[in-house]
């Protein structure tokens, strides 16, 4: 089956950065869109950015220019590079990816488990 795991989550200092990844496994054939989402306590999940197939990326405005989406599709892998980090930041990521799986007729959603980025001094 397919699965989305994400990696590099922690504690850091306000200012400080983090890498985060999404790696994907299993029979898959091809990734399509993927996605960086967050939630935080109490409040709903919101999209911090997305990158297409070919690299191109959309960034929600809170990212102020502070976090950069890449992926390697060699190795399935999605990441998310945060630098600058503020304690707003604070909040379990998500990836999300449209992905068609070996011998599939459609292509399906899939999430990760979720990270946990924590920033306090």
């Amino acid at each position: 089956q397919v699965q989305l795991v994400e990696s590099g989550g922690g504690l850091v200092q306000p200012g400080g950065s983090l890498r985060l990844s999404c790696a994907a496994s299993g029979s898959i054939l091809s990734i399509y869109g993927m996605d960086w989402y967050r939630q935080a306590p109490g409040k709903q999940r919101e999209l911090v950015g997305s990158i297409t197939s070919n690299g191109r990326t959309n960034y929600a405005d809170f990212v102020k220019g502070r976090f950069t989406i890449s992926r390697d599709n060699a190795k399935n892998t999605l990441y998310l590079e945060m630098n600058s980090l503020k304690p707003e930041d604070t909040a379990v990521y998500y990836c999300y990816a449209d992905i068609v799986a070996v011998s599939a007729t459609y292509q399906a959603g899939y999430w990760g488990q979720g990270t946990q980025v924590t920033v306090s001094a």
